[in-house]
Parts: structure tokens; C-alpha cells; sequence
């Protein structure tokens, strides 16, 4: 028996619908407004965004696949908890990435390059006049964004993205742990850019890899803040 083909139109509209979903979701993990064992509720999320269940159910796969949720059977889907011995696997995975971006862009830099990355550095200080966090965040996410997607390595960045996804919250209260932690986060990234505009390749990457190791540093003093204060509760 025949079976009808799927309607061209119907697939993409469904196709771009999930693509939609997803990135909202995701962008709420990384931004904090969904912290790490939240429970996603697909009902919630199709009325939330006006969408059937369908391309929300798909949304949710992918973002399993992608390492950001988990699904427990018989409970649902929760947003992934990554420990701290999995986040030093991944910090190391990402310098390695990182270090090999700058490489590739020192090598091949041009001024709207250039110029992407300095709007980046200058959102930071106006972020950080300001002791937005959140703020800092982002563009600090957008700077290192940046350079990988410039280095033109299309599987490497597909990489990193995945890896930027899994360590966002540990960024994130890596940068609070110190109140000068994103006044040294700031001259780490505009050390960067003059070594990547010089074109020093070798230094660019010596200091991306001493950055990153940084940030897992302050990866551990965070857990360690938080533990205490639990312990002090």
C-alpha cells in the first residue's frame, strides 16, 4: 500500500517551528532564567509560546542531544546538572579548541573581524561600569563566539558550541566569586585581541589557554563559595 508523502511546506513549518522552540529554551538555560534541574513542562512551553506540543517534544530532543537537558523516565525532562568533574573535562576539551581558533584567526584577521570583536570588549566595560552581570555575560560569551566562528572551521565550532552550552552556568558564577573578577576577565580579553590583531599567533593562543584555565579556576572557588555558605545555612 502507498503511504502519502509528507507535505513539503507542512515539514519545514514544523522544521523551522522546533528550531524556534529549541533556541528559546536554550537561550533561557544559558541566560540563568532556567537553572540546572529545573523541570521543563511540555504543556507549559507550547501555551508559553504558542506553538502545539509537537515541535516542543522535538525542541526537547534536541537539546538532549546537545547535553543542556535529560529525560528521566517517568518524570520528564530536566535541565542537565553538570558536576565539577565533568566541567573540567570540558574546560580542557575547550582551551584546546580555543587555543587552535586563535591560531587559525591570527593568521587571517581582518578589520570587521577586528572591529566584531572590540564592539564585544567595549559591551564588557560598559557592563562592568554598570556591575551588570548579565550583561558581562553575554558579551563575554559573544567575544569568544566570535573568534571560533571567525576562525572558519565549521566543525570546530560546532564543537565549542556545544561545549559553551554545558559550561554557561559555571561562567557564570565563576565571574561573582571575586569582586574584581570581571576587572581581570576584561584586560584577559583585551590582551587577547592585541595579540590576535598583531597577528602573534603563538601569543594569542598562550593567552587563551591561560584565560580559559582561569575560568576553571574560578570554576572551583564558586563551588567551594557555594558549599560553604550551604554549610553555614
Amino acid at each position: 500500500m502507498e503511504t502519502a508523502s509528507a507535505d513539503p511546506i507542512d515539514v519545514v513549518r514544523r522544521h523551522s517551528l522546533t528550531a524556534l522552540v529549541r533556541d528559546e529554551i536554550e537561550r533561557n538555560i544559558i541566560e540563568g532564567a532556567l537553572v540546572p534541574g529545573a523541570k521543563l513542562n511540555e504543556a507549559d512551553w507550547a501555551a508559553r509560546l504558542q506553538v502545539s506540543r509537537g515541535p516542543v517534544r522535538e525542541a526537547f530532543r534536541a537539546l538532549e542531544q546537545a547535553g543542556l537537558v535529560r529525560t528521566e523516565k517517568n518524570r520528564g525532562v530536566f535541565v542537565r546538572v553538570v558536576s565539577l568533574a565533568e566541567a573540567d573535562e570540558i574546560y580542557a576539551v575547550r582551551a584546546v579548541l580555543e587555543e587552535a581558533a586563535c591560531r587559525m584567526l591570527a593568521a587571517s584577521i581582518d578589520a570587521a573581524q577586528l572591529a566584531g570583536l572590540r564592539k564585544q570588549i567595549d559591551a564588557m566595560r560598559s557592563a562592568l561600569d554598570t556591575a551588570d552581570h548579565d550583561a558581562y555575560a553575554r558579551a563575554n560569551v559573544a567575544f569568544h563566539d566570535g573568534i571560533v566562528a571567525a576562525a572558519g572551521n565549521t566543525k570546530l565550532y560546532e564543537t565549542y558550541r556545544r561545549l559553551v552550552g554545558e559550561l554557561s552556568l559555571f561562567r557564570r558564577a565563576a565571574l561573582v566569586v571575586h569582586a574584581d573578577a570581571m576587572e581581570r576577565s576584561l584586560a584577559e580579553h583585551r590582551a587577547i585581541l592585541t595579540a590576535l590583531a598583531s597577528r602573534d599567533a603563538e601569543h594569542a593562543a598562550a593567552l587563551m589557554h591561560a584565560h580559559v584555565n582561569g575560568g576553571l579556576q574560578r570554576a572551583h572557588e564558586a563551588c567551594q563559595a557555594a558549599e560553604a555558605a550551604g554549610q553555614q545555612a
